[in-house]
């Protein structure tokens, strides 16, 4: 729907504004932004627990323990292997099958950092189904 109006003047400029311009630049920005904030709120203080309040999962009959201790020991069952034989003692203690569950106990005292290189030692030897194991609680409900 247009407004005209007409003056005498021919070289009168029209003092009328065109804002469809700007409310679009406005309304794409205002997208952008209900997208973008949620993303941008990464420092999020996180207090971990040292034991899971959870019922305790249904083990399998021969559970795979790899275990890091204090001392940054690294162990498959009972056997100590070192970071660069994991690999390999991962796929004789598994027999090949990849698809196994893995479950990781690690000293609380074990910085984040060493659990973490750990668990990419893990993904780069295949091995992606990984159960983080924690103490359990003994005063659950029943």
């Amino acid at each position: 729907m247009g407004f005209s109006v007409q003056t005498d003047d021919a070289s009168e400029e029209m003092s009328e504004i065109n804002v469809t311009p700007f409310i679009d630049v406005m309304l794409v920005l205002l997208i952008i932004f209900m997208i973008a904030a949620p993303l941008s709120t990464v420092d999020i203080p996180v207090d971990l627990p040292g034991h899971s309040a959870s019922p305790p999962v249904e083990r399998p009959d021969e559970p795979i323990y790899l275990t890091l201790t204090a001392a940054d020991a690294l162990t498959v069952g009972t056997e100590e292997v070192s970071l660069d034989r994991l690999g390999a003692a991962l796929d004789l203690a598994t027999k090949g099958d990849k698809a196994a569950r893995l479950f990781l106990r690690a000293d609380e005292t074990v910085p984040y950092g060493k659990l973490i290189a750990l668990m990419d030692q893990l993904k780069v030897a295949g091995y992606l189904k990984i159960a983080l194991v924690a103490r359990e609680s003994g005063g659950g409900s029943s």
